[in-house]
């Protein structure tokens, strides 16, 4: 991707965030040069991956395969593994009229995926095999803590203000319908780097040319620009 697109992105996603009602954090807005200024008291930003985070999974066609999010707050594998501190994690994300995120499941992740609003949210289920293939078992999942059953491969479509709870092991692809979409996630700590285990292979996070200056910092230009006193 090249960072004027993902600078475009930026401001429109930004754009509609905020006219759904929907305010991003201070750290959001810091320029490269405030992070270059930043020391210690950002190490939770940098380390649990706070921010902002364009993908297009390497496969080059953003309107049509990508996603945008932003990790609002996160905790740490090490918290997680002392069963202490910050345990969950909360995205905000904006979906396009049939921009997919590919399937995808969770080994240890469970998380809630909600419509905050504007179009419906469209997600289609399958469970994972134990080679972790595509089951055709029957799906059970929580729709705002009502049990349902679904066919392997049926299609959920989300209202405004409508949930569901995604499991491990359950293999998930979204796109939105009618029009663009506001997502939320509420989840068990966020791990792109482990826990992460699509269907077919693709990038997480793209290479970007770098043919403008950022506008704000993806998560994955911490290292270059956030050195800690």
């Amino acid at each position: 991707m090249k960072r004027s697109e993902v600078n475009t992105i930026m401001q429109e996603a930004e754009q509609f965030i905020r006219q759904s009602g929907f305010y991003l954090p201070p750290f959001a807005y810091w320029t490269p040069a405030e992070w270059r200024s930043r020391g210690e008291e950002a190490r939770e930003i940098v380390e649990n991956q706070l921010g902002w985070d364009i993908t297009d999974f390497g496969l080059g066609r953003y309107a049509e395969d990508g996603l945008f999010l932003f990790t609002v707050r996160n905790g740490s594998q090490a918290e997680m593994r002392a069963k202490q501190g910050k345990l969950y994690c909360e995205k905000i994300m904006v979906v396009d009229v049939n921009q997919k995120t590919p399937f995808h499941f969770h080994w240890n992740k469970v998380e809630d995926i909600i419509n905050r609003g504007g179009g419906k949210l469209a997600i289609k289920l399958y469970n994972a095999t134990p080679e972790e293939g595509l089951a055709d078992t029957p799906v059970v999942a929580s729709l705002d803590g009502v049990k349902r059953h679904f066919k392997a491969g049926d299609i959920v479509e989300l209202d405004p203000g409508e949930s569901i709870t995604l499991t491990p092991y359950l293999y998930h692809e979204f796109w939105g319908t009618g029009q663009r979409v506001l997502v939320g996630e509420v989840s068990l700590v966020n791990d792109d780097a482990g826990d992460n285990r699509f269907y077919k292979p693709v990038g997480r996070f793209p290479e970007i040319e770098e043919d403008a200056e950022p506008l704000h910092l993806l998560t994955q230009d911490y290292a270059r620009y956030w050195k800690a006193n």
